[in-house]
């Protein structure tokens, strides 16, 4: 069972701790919005990882071998969908910014705790890059022999703990830089980078 929560845990802050442009999405979520929201979303990037860690533990190989097919139609949408909020962060910060309503917390319509969760959720469940990492952790850690139903769960459940515990101290940062930039220029400014830096994952995703 240790063995089994230790592999869960560097499984889970290995597949997390890389700052990609769902990490960056969370920040600047965050920033604009609550460290509620910003916690609920982490929670839905973690349950995302979590439900991968399980997919690969109860298939492995064969999970693998039927995703690999459409890997890259996968990646496509995940990459427009990406594009699609860092457009959307933008003309909103660029809209605001023009009428000088940017506030520290006075976004019209900020996304609530639970749709902040569904939306990181199914964003990371884009990805079908992780429950590959996970496929291969799992085979790479004796496929051969055979693993308890304790120990699968222990996996799983540190995997998430790992993912989980990360993505809120992401949250956290995103909810400090919130605080420190209560301008509006300010603010326009870390959306318009966070924009272009997940712009530029998402290109390079498919490229």
């Amino acid at each position: 069972m240790t063995a089994a929560l230790v592999a869960g845990l560097i499984a889970g802050y290995g597949i997390a701790v890389p700052v990609g442009a769902v990490a960056t999405y969370l920040v600047s979520l965050t920033a604009r919005t609550s460290l509620r929201t910003g916690v609920c979303a982490a929670l839905g990037i973690a349950t995302a990882d979590g439900l991968y860690a399980l997919v690969a533990t109860a298939g492995g190989a064969a999970v693998a071998a039927v995703l690999r097919p459409v890997l890259t139609p996968l990646r496509w949408a995940s990459a427009l969908v990406l594009l699609v909020l860092a457009a959307r962060g933008a003309v909103t910060a660029l809209r605001h910014y023009r009428a000088h309503r940017l506030s520290t917390r006075s976004v019209p319509a900020p996304p609530s705790p639970a749709r902040a969760f569904l939306s990181l959720l199914g964003i990371t469940l884009l990805n079908p890059t992780t429950v590959v990492y996970f496929a291969a952790l799992v085979l790479g850690n004796g496929a051969d022999d055979a693993v308890r139903p304790l120990d699968q769960g222990v996996f799983v459940l540190a995997a998430f703990v790992a993912s989980a515990s990360w993505q809120v101290l992401l949250a956290g940062g995103g909810a400090l830089l919130g605080r420190a930039l209560t301008g509006h220029r300010g603010r326009l400014a870390t959306a318009l980078l966070s924009s272009a830096v997940m712009t530029g994952l998402a290109v390079r995703m498919v490229s």
